[in-house]
């Protein structure tokens, strides 16, 4: 029996210790030097995250998210060449749906104007292992211009979002959504339900000291907290510094495909900090701590004005918070090498 009290004993010390070490430890933004349009998922354990590069589609496993730049990568689909979806790959989504894993991305042949949703699929356990299978285009019946799509599910049912064109013409980004019929194929048509109308949504360059006219929604992702769905998309030519993040609400019971539904806030909810030195903050994700007890939002951004969205775009991570109505709290983005403590049940 005193020898069972002892190994008790000694479990419980090891724990505190080890609750105590996690406490101390911290981490830094950026994550990594360069990644535009980071995603990150959860699952047995380990983050999962990938970005844009291009050219082919990368995954990062780590048990630390915030250690991101050590962390083994693996590049998993490279498509090959001469096809419509060749070039140009977008903002890669990695979603593990009825027991498979989808990536969703957007690609072209090299004309910005082919830009469409593709998927592949892997059927391992384990993202990184196994195999990839590109399973084709991803489409509603308009097959227009499509870029940055995100899935999730409500109430048993699954829907993509995304931002398109309602026309052939790049004149405005809008926010679409529709409902799945299965993870590869669209199952009903697609509904507008985000135009930029505010002028924080339409800020572009500026010329001869004036801003000029843009008309962006992009990158769609949804948030899901008590009975409300929150969906965050970036406003703004992604070239600019106003780049930032816009919000829809909706009730969980309500119908997505209403446009009527979707709420959207007067405001951006996230934006650059000059005084943080933190320019075009957008294109984000969300996860949970390790213990499930911390909300966290991962997104891209510049260090100095007028970076543009190029390779200078890097990952960054911060914990938000709740208000009291609600909503989500993003706060003010952190400024470059100031010291975070890790997610919450990190090891």
């Amino acid at each position: 029996m005193k020898k069972l009290f002892n190994a008790c004993l000694l479990l419980l010390l090891f724990s505190k210790a080890a609750t105590a070490q996690n406490a101390g430890k911290t981490f830094t933004n950026p994550l990594m030097p360069s990644g535009a349009d980071p995603w990150v998922t959860y699952k047995d354990g380990f983050y999962y995250y990938t970005n844009t590069t291009g050219g082919n589609i990368v995954i990062w496993k780590t048990k630390d998210v915030t250690a991101l730049g050590t962390a083994p990568k693996t590049a998993v689909w490279s498509p090959p060449q001469g096809t419509p979806y060749s070039k140009e790959l977008w903002a890669p989504e990695l979603h593990f749906v009825k027991g498979k894993w989808y990536v969703y991305f957007a690609a072209d042949n090299g004309d910005n104007n082919n830009h469409r949703i593709y998927v592949i699929e892997n059927s391992s356990a384990d993202p990184t292992q196994g195999t990839w299978e590109f399973k084709g285009k991803i489409t509603d019946s308009t097959d227009k211009w499509a870029i940055d799509a995100s899935v999730f599910e409500n109430k048993g049912s699954w829907y993509m979002i995304w931002s398109g064109w309602e026309g052939d013409h790049n004149g405005q980004q809008n926010i679409y959504i529709a409902k799945m019929k299965d993870a590869l194929t669209i199952g009903s048509e697609r509904v507008k339900i985000s135009s930029p109308t505010y002028d924080w949504e339409t800020n572009g360059n500026l010329h001869d000291g004036k801003l000029t006219h843009v008309s962006v929604n992009e990158g769609p992702e949804i948030l899901k907290h008590g009975h409300k769905l929150f969906l965050t998309y970036s406003a703004s030519g992604c070239w600019t510094d106003f780049y930032a993040l816009g919000m829809l609400t909706a009730d969980k019971n309500s119908d997505l495909l209403n446009p009527a539904s979707w709420q959207k806030s007067a405001q951006p909810v996230f934006k650059q900090s000059p005084q943080n030195s933190v320019y075009a903050p957008g294109h984000n994700a969300f996860f949970k701590s390790p213990d499930e007890k911390e909300d966290w939002i991962v997104y891209h951004a510049n260090s100095n004005p007028n970076e543009g969205c190029g390779n200078k775009r890097s990952p960054r991570a911060q914990k938000f918070t709740w208000n009291k109505d609600g909503s989500p709290n993003f706060g003010v983005p952190v400024k470059d090498g100031e010291q975070l403590a890790v997610p919450s049940g990190t090891k």
